[in-house]
């Protein structure tokens, strides 16, 4: 009989506040006949390397309780999260409906291939009501993708509402949490069938790894995403794994904290002459605002900034200026990020909210009055090139 070799045993006892890291591809087994049947130890048992170690299963818990939700299945990155769901459930001939506000991965997979493959792909606009999405259903729709608040331009949808109307239709729900984070919304608490983070984001906290998760209370989708996983191929590094848990102990801390000095520089950006209009739901004067203060409990890092029309040059002039911030995608790290999405990117999309270029912030740890000064020295680079 093979036995894998434990470090750890009944005689020689150790206990640890730091998780252990279980690496291994192969799993062995006691016997033929328990070899045979290493398909029925899914979705919860270990029969090959590519659905997780106990390091895995343990993050994956986390997750779940974060989410107050029963089962969780994590993925290389969110935007593979957010693939698996769709390639689990969506098959030809199906209809399925999306926000025009989605993560442009997700846009990019229903464009250039769930249409190939004979799906049905149609866009609401993200501020759509319930009796809007309603009118939308037809009988061989399969799923609603939401994001709220939306990618760039932080559009806020009434999540309860349009998942008590798929409910009622008989139509699967799936929502892209990240920004608000299980912390500040629970979607499946809403009805929501599938709930998606990016835990590259929020969850790490540091900028040093790509992961995502998939949580929902039904078992039988459980144990669909599980094998998805297997199949679709998407394993997860164990030391990934571990580098989540970590960021998971300080993840109330930082969100609360990051949380605070976004508001706070948002107000600030706001006021500022040369802004046009700050796109972030925590501001009262955010059309989203009502949605979020009745539906979600955080204020996140993330907004985007649209500042009085000006040439390639002036943009580069704030740019230039930048030096806490970096520029670069991604969020929800410890550091300050700053992006650019150009006017072509959003008059691209179906039901563009602006034609204008967007500067997206993404607000750190760091002290809120540095991060204050620079936006105010890039924004004078910008009112001085821009004439």
């Amino acid at each position: 009989m093979a036995t894998p070799d434990n470090t750890t045993g009944p005689d020689q006892p150790f206990a640890s506040l730091s998780p252990a890291v279980w690496r291994g591809s192969t799993v062995v087994f006691d016997s033929l006949d328990d070899f045979s049947e290493r398909r029925h130890r899914q979705p919860d048992g270990y029969s090959y390397g590519v659905t997780g170690t106990p390091t895995a299963r343990l993050l994956e818990s986390r997750i779940a309780a974060l989410e107050n939700g029963a089962h969780c299945v994590i993925a290389p990155s969110g935007a593979a999260a957010l693939m698996m769901v769709v390639m689990a459930y969506v098959r030809t001939g199906d209809h399925v409906l999306l926000s025009a506000a989605s993560y442009g991965s997700l846009v990019s997979l229903a464009n250039q291939w769930l249409t190939r493959l004979g799906v049905e792909v149609e866009y609401y606009l993200p501020v759509a009501s319930a009796d809007e999405i309603e009118r939308l259903i037809r009988p061989n729709t399969r799923m609603i993708c939401l994001e709220s608040p939306g990618t760039v331009t932080m559009e806020m949808s009434d999540v309860p509402a349009i998942a008590a109307v798929a409910q009622r239709r008989g139509v699967l729900t799936m929502m892209d949490n990240t920004w608000a984070s299980p912390l500040g919304f629970r979607p499946l608490d809403h009805g929501v069938d599938f709930s998606v983070e990016a835990a590259t984001k929020f969850f790490s906290g540091h900028s040093d790894v790509l992961m995502g998760s998939v949580t929902t209370n039904d078992s039988e989708h459980y144990a669909v995403l599980r094998e998805a996983q297997g199949t679709l191929g998407q394993q997860v590094s164990p030391d990934d794994c571990f580098l989540v848990l970590r960021g998971l102990e300080t993840f109330p801390l930082r969100l609360a904290a990051q949380g605070e000095s976004t508001l706070r520089i948002a107000t600030w950006l706001e006021r500022q002459p040369l802004v046009e209009r700050v796109w972030y739901p925590p501001l009262p004067s955010d059309p989203g605002h009502a949605l979020w203060q009745r539906d979600i409990r955080s204020k996140g890092c993330l907004f985007s900034v649209q500042l009085l029309p000006g040439d390639a040059d002036a943009y580069r002039a704030f740019f230039n200026v930048l030096q806490r911030f970096s520029i670069g995608a991604s969020w929800g790290g410890v550091h300050s990020l700053a992006a650019f999405y150009p006017a072509e990117l959003q008059s691209s999309r179906q039901f563009p909210a602006t034609d204008q270029p967007l500067i997206r912030l993404a607000i750190g740890v760091e002290d809120p009055e540095l991060l204050l000064a620079e936006l105010q020295a890039a924004l004078s680079a910008y009112g001085a090139q821009r004439g």
